[in-house]
């Protein structure tokens, strides 16, 4: 492991936590669906850790999933603590646009 490997982790984490939340911030808004990006988010992380093109999903079913699950096998620690502080800015998100309801601001 590098020196620069725990300060590339914190900076990724942030930018995953704001990425997502300020997407699952702005959805909700749009969409009225407060939790609608912690509901896509496994579809993006799926995305981001399959090598497998999506049609396969539904060509080629069996090996597609194979595949997806060796591929979350072999997930490393660290992009395990990215990928879930991204799931963590989309739940935040889903919790401070529920605040903000529940105080009377009217979003769009």
């Amino acid at each position: 492991m590098s020196i620069y490997a725990v300060p590339i982790t914190i900076v990724s984490m942030l930018l995953f936590f704001v990425l997502f939340f300020g997407i699952g911030f702005i959805l909700n808004m749009l969409l009225r669906m407060t939790w609608i990006m912690a509901i896509i988010y496994p579809i993006v992380v799926i995305l981001f850790v399959d090598k497998v093109r999506f049609s396969q999903y539904f060509t080629n079913t069996k090996s597609a999933f194979q595949d997806l699950m060796v591929s979350f096998a072999n997930i490393a620690l660290l992009d395990i603590l990215i990928l879930s502080s991204g799931l963590a800015g989309a739940i935040v998100a889903g919790i401070t646009i529920r605040i903000l309801r529940k105080r009377g601001y009217q979003m769009f």
